[in-house]
């Protein structure tokens, strides 16, 4: 691919988490294939390992934030209130300088990082939304949450959004919801799996599937691999790793009654397997994926994993723990696609029947494959460089500065 004339500069402003550190990489390696350059906001203790030693960034330093409640209406709130919110505040100095100092053409902000869209627009630095998970987009929750003085989650969000915008010095009168640029939100999911009317989709929508790209993976005992049965993923996740530990007995013990299906566990040391399982702290997803090494997966309903599962055809049994996780369950039971289990109540029985399901009924593969071909459809990250190219090369009306 013949390099541009004029190179164009990213600024990536994501939480320091791997779920959206890795979708954004992806993105970010197509983008620097494009010939352009790109460099990141966040602590470099966090990001470093993820991006490796020559990706550029401007550090934010670290801190502690408060745990998150475990689900519902409670899960939104207290993601916003002990982590988003000061997230922002934390890092928002650091966005500025890094805007100002790098001079981006363009920001790439994920919509659980606002300092981004704050200081571009303060700055008159165009800036894309990055969805990697279906929480913002048409706000699923907001009928669950009249726990506010009968605003819902949608309004009471809407004034801690409008709060930030002003502790920010912006101008009252062009606030723009900083989880929603107005030219351009690029969505790691389809028309389907978000929830949204395909042929009602925003313009400014560009969904794009699942930000996939070779990563550094831990290492992995391929030879125990049992060729004769087929296999499980299991994994949780790493922010639910906390609060799985007895959903993660339950299917051991289901899985015992399974001999003829071997499990890849994704799990702490001291976890619970059942015969012949193969437990690791982390395990190469993406990889057992793409060899064809597993039949079914069983998570949380993380967007990363659930994409990543479809589009290499894999059905899957869902316990969804907070937020975006149960609409997401909700939406793939209802496709065909998943068998959604309760997180906290589901029993070693419950699980083996659902286990069972999406493995001996081809009704689920097929689903899957229909799903994973929708979400391939989307081009990835190639396609969301390129709208991202687009994007950045057009004129744009930016705030005051």
């Amino acid at each position: 691919m013949p390099t541009p004339a004029v190179p164009l500069r990213l600024l990536i402003v994501v939480p320091p988490l791997a779920g959206h550190l890795l979708p954004a990489r992806a993105l970010a390696l197509a983008w620097a294939a494009r010939g352009h350059e790109v460099s990141w906001v966040g602590p470099e203790p966090a990001l470093r390992p993820v991006l490796g030693p020559d990706a550029v960034v401007h550090p934010t330093g670290a801190r502690l934030f408060r745990e998150q409640a475990v689900g519902g209406a409670a899960a939104v709130r207290s993601l916003w209130e002990g982590f988003v919110v000061p997230h922002t505040r934390f890092t928002l100095g650091t966005v500025r300088r890094a805007v100002a100092q790098w001079r981006p053409d363009v920001v790439l902000v994920d919509q659980h990082s606002p300092a981004g869209a704050l200081a571009a627009h303060g700055a008159g630095v165009p800036w894309a939304s990055f969805a990697p998970s279906s929480l913002e987009i048409g706000d699923p929750l907001d009928g669950s949450g009249r726990d506010n003085g009968g605003g819902g989650l949608a309004g009471w969000r809407d004034g801690v959004l409008r709060g930030l915008w002003e502790r920010a010095g912006l101008p009252a009168g062009q606030y723009t919801d900083p989880r929603f640029s107005p030219g351009l939100v690029v969505a790691t999911g389809s028309a389907a799996l978000l929830g949204l009317d395909a042929a009602a989709v925003p313009a400014a929508y560009a969904l794009v599937g699942p930000l996939l790209a070779e990563r550094p993976e831990p290492p992995f005992p391929w030879e125990r691999l049992d060729p004769a049965r087929r296999r499980v993923l299991v994994t949780m996740g790493t922010l639910s790793a906390e609060v799985a530990g007895g959903f993660l007995d339950r299917v051991a013990a289901a899985l015992a009654e399974l001999p003829d299906v071997q499990a890849v566990v994704a799990a702490p040391g001291e976890a619970a397997l059942p015969p012949g399982a193969i437990g690791c702290a982390r395990v190469p997803v993406l990889e057992l994926l793409e060899r064809g090494a597993v039949d079914a997966v069983l998570c949380h309903g993380g967007m990363n994993t659930v994409g990543e599962s479809l589009v290499h055809g894999r059905p899957l049994v869902l316990a969804p723990i907070r937020h975006d996780q149960p609409v997401t369950a909700g939406r793939l039971a209802a496709l065909g696609a998943a068998v959604r289990v309760d997180f906290a109540t589901a029993t070693s029985d419950q699980l083996r029947a659902a286990l069972r399901a999406v493995l001996d009924r081809p009704g689920y593969r097929d689903a899957a494959a229909l799903l994973g071909r929708q979400l391939r459809s989307g081009g990835g990250a190639v396609a969301a460089a390129e709208r991202l190219e687009r994007f950045a090369r057009a004129p744009h009306r930016t705030g005051p500065a």
